[in-house]
């Protein structure tokens, strides 16, 4: 599977813990599409998100987005993570 970077621009400053990827909800949707949330950054304004997330294809990742009804601004894939 490939490494991707999605960033994630919210309009309201973000409250919820992003040390854990979600609810039952999202993590069964990520069985089904295939995905494996790896880490989830939030800058320091807590407006943006930076999701590392290995998928086979970024299309998988919009796909995701679009279902959670949450933006995907920007899918980059990667080539190495520590």
């Amino acid at each position: 599977m490939a490494l991707f970077m999605i960033e994630r621009t919210f309009a309201e400053v973000l409250d919820a813990d992003i040390d854990e990827e979600g609810d039952a909800v999202t993590e069964a949707l990520n069985d089904e599409l295939g995905l494996e949330w790896v880490h989830t950054f939030l800058t320091a304004d807590r407006t943006r998100t930076y999701c590392l997330y290995e998928s086979p294809n970024a299309e998988l990742l919009q796909e995701h987005a679009r279902r959670l009804g949450i933006p995907a601004d920007a899918i980059v894939e990667v080539t190495q993570y520590r």
